[in-house]
């Protein structure tokens, strides 16, 4: 199934919805809004699922990807940290507004305010939490 959004050859908006709130799909777009940023990285996406190996949450990150959802954005080489991430997943501009259309983003300020309350975060959660990220204008 053809997931794109940009195309018109992609799914119906219904087997789209479908596609976004698989389980660990939307929990993923949930992480994503309730980042601090809304750019998460791909450890911190690892961290705020343990019941998922770090393997699956890459493949549907990637799966969102491929539908047009979600975007990998990375630093530009000059501000790269070392021991800092440089790769970051956000809602692209058509996954938010697809998201929005079909009702999907009702709980954004409630789901950012759950993550502040997050209290055993791992260290290097913090750390990569506080990186610097990409500008996405």
């Amino acid at each position: 199934m053809s997931t794109d959004l940009g195309t018109s050859e992609g799914a119906t908006g219904r087997e789209l919805v479908h596609f976004v709130t698989q389980r660990t799909r939307f929990a993923l777009v949930n992480n994503i809004l309730q980042h601090p940023e809304q750019l998460p990285s791909m450890y911190e996406l690892e961290r705020l699922n343990p019941s998922v190996s770090d393997a699956t949450v890459y493949k549907h990150v990637q799966k969102l990807i491929d539908a047009g959802v979600v975007e990998e954005v990375a630093l530009p080489d000059d501000e790269r940290r070392q021991g800092y991430p440089w790769k970051f997943y956000g809602l692209t501009d058509d996954g938010r507004r697809f998201l929005d259309d079909h009702n999907l983003l009702e709980a954004e300020e409630t789901l950012q305010r759950i993550y502040e309350t997050i209290s055993d975060k791992p260290e290097k959660m913090v750390k990569y939490e506080n990186a610097p990220r990409p500008d996405r204008d």
